[in-house]
C-alpha cells in the first residue's frame, strides 16, 4: 500500500460503518422529515405499577427514566438543561466529549454548548482538538492575545487529515472563546492540539529560543539535530513530503529528535527557568512525537497498528501534561474510538486515547460517547473527493435503534447509573456508527459494549452535514 494512503486510512478514519450510503446529489441536503418515536405506536402502560413493569423490561424505557433532555443542540441561550450534565461531570479533570462522524453539524454545535457551560458554571479553562500541538499553539495565541487572523490560521493549519475541523461550527466555537478571553484576560480559556501529525516551524523556533537564552552551549546541537526538518511549506505539502521520505531516513529523522529531547532533559531548569524548561521540553517532545508516528512502516499492517498505539498514546500524554502542568480542567474533543474507555478496534488500534487517560487521571477522566439515528455528514469517498453523505434510521438491533427509542429526542444520560434491565443491555455487544473520514470506512461498524466504553452518552435524533468553509 502507498504510505500515504495508509496513513489517510489510519489517521482520522478510525473505523468504517456497514450501513447503506448515499452520497448528496448537491451541497444542499434537505433535511430528513423527523422520525416518529416508537413510543407514539406503544400503548401506554395503565398505571404507575404496569409503567414501571415495563421500565424493567425494556432498556429503552429504563434509559429514560433516567436520561435528560436536551433543549437544543445549538450553542446559544440558556443552559439550565445542561445542570444535570453538570451532575455527570462532578469533579472530573478532563471531560472526552465524542462524536460519531468527523463533520457533522450538532456534533460541533453540542461541543460548543457544552464548553459554554463548563467554562461558565464548572470552571473549565481549556478546549483541547484532534490537532496538531503546533495547532494548538497558533491558536491558542490569537485566542489569548489577539495576534493574528483566525480565517488565516484555520486555513493554514486546516488542512489535510485536519480539513475537517475547518468549519463555520468550530469557527463561531472559536469566535466565543476570544470573546470571553477579551472580557476575561487575566483568567482565560486556553486551547490545546494533543495530535502528532505535523509539527509546525513554531515548535523549532520556540525550542531554538530557549537554548539561546538559557542554554546557549546548546544550540549549535541542536541546529544540527533539527536540520532539514523545520518545515518550510503548508503542512500538507510537508506531510506529503515527509512521508515519501525512505523509511530508513524517517528512522534516523526520529532518532535525532530523540536526541534533541534528551540534550534538554539533561539538566533541568531551576528557579525563574524551571517553567520554560519544561514547555521547551514538550514542544521538543512534540517534535519527537511527530518524527516517531512517520517512523513506523506504513506498508506493514503491525507498523500501521503500532503507530496508531503511539499515536493514541502521546495524545493522552499531551492532554494529561497540560492539565497537570496548568491545572486547567479541559474538554476534550475527538471522535469517540478515540476518547472511549475500551478501544472500538483492537486490531487496528490496540489502546486508545480514553484508555490511557482513565489509567493517567483514574475517575478525573470522563468519557462521553456521542452517538446519532440518522442525517448526514461530509467524508472523503472512495474516489477521495469530499462528499455529502446520508444515512438512515438506525437498523434494530443497533445500540442507536436502541437509543434512539428512549422517550427524548435528544438526551444525555448517564450510563453508570442506568437501572437493571438497561445495565444488561449496556453490557451486551451492539453494532454502532461509527464513521470517519473516508465513507464507506476500512472497518465494519464495530461491536461494542456501551458500559464498557463511555460513561455517558449524549444521544441525537438526527444530525447534519457541518458547513465546511473550504
Amino acid at each position: 500500500m502507498n504510505t500515504h494512503k495508509a496513513l489517510l486510512a489510519a489517521l482520522l478514519v478510525p473505523l468504517g460503518a456497514t450501513l447503506a450510503v448515499t452520497p448528496a446529489a448537491s451541497a444542499a441536503t434537505s433535511p430528513a422529515p423527523a422520525a416518529a418515536s416508537a413510543f407514539a405506536d406503544a400503548a401506554a402502560p395503565a398505571g404507575p405499577e404496569e409503567a414501571a413493569a415495563a421500565a424493567y423490561r425494556s432498556p429503552e424505557a429504563a434509559l429514560g427514566r433516567v436520561a435528560h433532555p436536551l433543549r437544543t443542540t445549538e450553542p446559544r441561550g440558556g443552559l439550565a438543561d445542561l445542570r444535570p450534565f453538570g451532575q455527570m461531570v462532578g469533579d472530573a479533570r478532563v471531560v472526552g466529549l465524542g462524536e460519531a462522524t468527523h463533520s457533522s453539524h450538532e456534533f460541533f454545535t453540542v461541543k460548543h454548548r457544552v464548553l459554554r457551560y463548563l467554562v461558565e458554571e464548572k470552571g473549565f479553562r481549556a478546549f483541547a482538538l484532534e490537532a496538531p500541538w503546533s495547532t494548538g499553539l497558533r491558536l491558542d495565541t490569537y485566542l489569548t492575545s489577539g495576534k493574528g487572523d483566525l480565517k488565516q490560521i484555520m486555513d493554514e493549519e486546516f488542512r489535510g487529515d485536519y480539513r475537517w475541523w475547518n468549519n463555520a461550527e468550530y469557527r463561531d466555537l472559536l469566535q466565543w472563546i476570544r470573546a470571553y478571553n477579551v472580557k476575561h484576560p487575566k483568567d482565560p480559556v486556553r486551547f490545546v492540539g494533543d495530535d502528532g501529525g505535523f509539527a509546525g516551524a513554531e515548535m523549532y523556533d520556540k525550542v531554538s529560543a530557549y537554548a539561546a537564552a538559557s542554554r546557549p552551549e546548546l544550540a549549535p546541537r541542536l541546529t544540527e539535530l533539527y536540520r532539514g526538518l523545520r518545515p518550510a511549506t503548508d503542512a500538507e505539502t510537508y506531510v506529503n513530503d515527509y512521508l515519501a521520505k525512505p523509511l530508513a531516513e524517517r528512522k534516523e529523522l526520529a532518532e535525532r529528535t530523540g536526541r534533541a529531547v534528551d540534550l534538554l532533559k539533561q539538566r533541568p531548569g531551576t528557579g525563574a527557568d524551571a517553567d520554560a524548561h519544561a514547555w521547551a521540553v514538550q514542544h521538543a517532545t512534540a517534535i519527537h512525537q511527530m518524527t516517531t508516528l512517520y517512523a513506523f512502516d506504513w506498508d506493514d499492517p503491525q507498523g500501521i497498528s503500532d503507530a496508531m498505539l503511539h499515536r493514541d498514546r502521546i495524545m493522552a500524554e499531551n492532554v494529561a501534561w497540560w492539565q497537570q502542568r496548568t491545572g486547567d480542567k479541559i474538554l476534550l474533543a475527538a471522535h469517540n474510538g478515540h476518547l472511549a474507555l475500551k478501544t472500538y478496534a483492537p486490531g487496528t488500534y490496540p489502546k486508545v486515547q480514553g484508555e490511557f487517560l482513565r489509567e493517567k487521571l483514574g475517575g478525573g477522566y470522563l468519557s462521553v460517547g456521542l452517538t446519532f439515528d440518522h442525517g448526514s455528514f461530509n467524508a472523503f469517498g472512495q474516489d477521495g473527493a469530499v462528499h455529502r453523505f446520508t444515512v438512515g434510521p438506525a437498523a434494530p438491533g443497533t445500540a442507536e435503534h436502541t437509543l434512539d427509542r428512549v422517550r427524548h429526542r435528544d438526551y444525555v444520560v448517564d450510563l453508570r447509573n442506568a437501572p437493571a434491565a438497561a445495565r444488561t443491555w449496556l453490557a451486551a455487544p451492539h453494532t454502532v456508527k461509527n464513521i470517519g473520514a473516508t465513507y464507506p470506512g476500512i472497518a465494519d461498524a464495530p461491536q461494542i459494549r456501551l458500559a464498557d466504553s463511555h460513561d455517558v452518552v449524549i444521544h441525537l435524533h438526527r444530525v447534519q452535514a457541518a458547513r465546511m468553509l473550504k
